[in-house]
């Protein structure tokens, strides 16, 4: 029933209803409740109270809160920050709003606006911008038969208060073939902050795997007390075991053909490594030294000092439906300063590297030096049709979609398997 409708049935029944008695008012009541579906003290409140207005109630229209200035901010650090999911960009705005006036003229009312819309409304003002898009995954591990009885699995989910217990995983970049040597991104990741280290390795040597894995832990501003890992034979061998051993590391494995054991690095590989240089085949040293200038750099200080990231607290069974709460996003680099275990000096360093960075500066940096890298790829053996859009112009790159997932669906670029030039994390 309409307004109009619950209004003129009201001007019909409320005299009836003030000349009745006790019983037949307790009957016009039900009547009333089950024709205009009111509440049964807010028609009492109605029906006692003054006769309805000699005119139908106007609907009282509410204007618009926020802007084009509102969605044309939230668009460009949304952009710039790779296309995250609301409630992260939300978190993020507060950090990344001084650099932001100096690109855009932010007025009072402007800033106030943004500190204050909620990530629901971001989505709505985002909507137009977000697109869908398929993903295609590639596995090139091969199982390791060696040390297995040395080596424990974990399967059990992570309970750990401090830094230092980390996944790692291998990415590979052969393109469409698998034979000869190509490049291969080593992904640590730490259970507890979040914080992620990425190295490039020429094929899948044991011994280049341990030293890549030497230089991330010594530029790790947390002690590394435990890996943990698959079972590719790049990770179960004597070198890797033996290091371990001889620095204190636990390591550990999980079940072979279950991903959802390394679960924190596997969605690492997507969103920091497999988004950024797609599905393309990399295989000289130019793209190797071009791939660790950007890992080692720019793309370590935006993921670890200017994205946040939440963290799965608890799972509930509720009828059919699996309900995830998740804590507040928090920067890695957050995480640790409140976390025990850490290096004070290295963390000094990277609280006052975070107060000079611009992140937008940052983000165009990894745009210039993706594009390099992308033109480094190996086009003979490239995934038919995409090393042409690997190439294509930076106007692609708001082909995005930003979902929620895991709790936190990860955002896809419009072509997954070679993404634009522009920064899709």
């Amino acid at each position: 029933m309409g307004r109009r409708a619950r209004w003129e049935y009201l001007c019909r029944i409320w005299p009836e209803y003030r000349q009745a008695g006790r019983e037949q008012r307790g009957r016009l009541l039900d009547e009333v409740c089950r024709v205009t579906g009111y509440h049964r003290k807010y028609a009492v409140r109605r029906l006692n109270g003054p006769p309805p207005e000699s005119r139908p109630p106007r609907r009282r229209l509410r204007g618009p809160s926020y802007g084009k200035a509102v969605d044309q901010a939230l668009r460009l650090v949304w952009e710039a920050a790779n296309y995250p999911w609301s409630v992260r960009l939300k978190a993020l705005l507060p950090l990344w709003l001084p650099w932001l006036k100096k690109q855009l003229a932010i007025s009072p009312r402007l800033e106030s606006q943004l500190l204050r819309i909620s990530p629901r409304q971001m989505d709505r003002r985002l909507k137009p911008y977000k697109v869908r898009a398929k993903r295609r995954l590639y596995g090139k591990t091969k199982p390791g038969t060696l040390l297995k009885h040395h080596i424990p699995i974990k399967a059990e989910r992570w309970e750990v208060n401090q830094p230092g217990y980390t996944e790692i995983d291998l990415v590979s970049h052969s393109g469409d073939r698998a034979d000869g040597e190509f490049i291969h991104t080593l992904t640590l990741t730490d259970i507890h902050t979040g914080w992620t280290e990425s190295r490039a390795v020429m094929g899948k040597s044991q011994a280049h795997v341990v030293d890549a894995l030497e230089l991330i832990r010594c530029r790790l501003p947390f002690e590394l007390r435990g890996i943990d890992s698959d079972n590719g034979s790049e990770f179960i061998n004597y070198h890797l075991h033996g290091y371990c051993q001889l620095l204190g590391i636990e390591f550990t494995r999980g079940r072979p053909y279950k991903k959802d054991d390394n679960a924190h690095v596997e969605q690492k590989n997507w969103t920091h490594v497999r988004r950024l240089v797609g599905y393309l085949r990399y295989d000289s040293p130019q793209a190797l030294a071009a791939m660790n200038d950007l890992y080692d750099n720019e793309l370590r200080h935006l993921q670890n000092l200017f994205l946040p990231s939440v963290k799965l607290l608890e799972k509930m069974r509720v009828g059919s439906r699996l309900r995830r709460r998740y804590d507040s996003p928090k920067m890695p680099l957050d995480r640790l300063l409140a976390a025990p275990g850490r290096k004070a000096a290295r963390l000094s360093a990277l609280r006052a590297l975070r107060t000079r960075l611009d992140p937008f500066k940052v983000s165009h940096a990894v745009d210039r030096k993706l594009r390099a890298i992308h033109g480094l790829s190996n086009a003979r053996h490239n995934p038919r049709g995409r090393a042409m859009e690997a190439a294509a112009p930076v106007e692609n790159r708001n082909n995005a979609v930003s979902h929620k997932g895991l709790g936190k669906r990860s955002a896809f670029p419009t072509a997954p398997t070679a993404p634009s030039p522009g920064l899709h994390l």
